[in-house]
């Protein structure tokens, strides 16, 4: 008789919705959430740094790296929150974030992800919950660089900074209330 002790599958997403820090803290308090890491892609320079991104003339995209197990938290309704919780219909920016860093971008990493999130797009569409198009790019898988250790737990780290204040906290706590249902365990 042998025990079981294997741990979950899990499937990885690469998202960009504006700035990463922004995204890392709304979805790593998502059930079924395994780890986020900030990070780069789409872009091509090798080991961007973030004054590189900063300066729009590498290509990359702030991401998250969201590793998440799919018997809890499927791939489709880890998009439905992602969508929820920033702006999909504004190119190149997300309120006061303006360059092409901040794109609102999925990179599907198999062609189940890139079928999922194109019905996905079709049912935010179809509900008509933005006033303006979504522009959401959908971009073949691309190679994933983790963002510099200070990015990462930014917004738990510094939640008195003035950005995380005026921007992360309101975004976090529309999430927490919207999705309360949806949040892990606190305690």
């Amino acid at each position: 008789m042998s025990e079981s002790t294997s741990s979950p599958v899990t499937e990885v997403a690469i998202l960009g919705g504006g700035c990463f820090w922004c995204v890392e803290a709304v979805l790593e308090d998502l059930r079924g959430v395994v780890s986020v890491l900030p990070g780069y892609s789409g872009g091509h320079v090798d080991h961007p740094s973030y004054e590189q991104v900063c300066g729009k003339a590498t290509g990359h995209i702030e991401v998250a790296r969201v590793e998440f197990d799919p018997s809890v938290l499927s791939y489709a309704d880890l998009l439905r929150v992602f969508f929820a919780t920033h702006d999909p219909t504004t190119p190149g920016r997300q309120g006061n974030d303006v360059g092409p860093q901040y794109e609102s971008a999925i990179f599907w990493q198999n062609e189940t992800q890139r079928e999922q999130a194109q019905a996905v797009i079709a049912e935010v569409d179809a509900q008509h919950i933005y006033d303006a198009p979504i522009v959401t790019q959908l971009r073949e898988p691309a190679t994933f660089w983790p963002a510099e250790d200070y990015h990462r737990n930014y917004f738990e780290l510094h939640p008195e900074q003035g950005y995380c204040q005026f921007v992360i906290a309101p975004k976090v706590a529309k999430f927490r209330k919207q999705f309360s249902d949806r949040l892990k365990k606190q305690g």
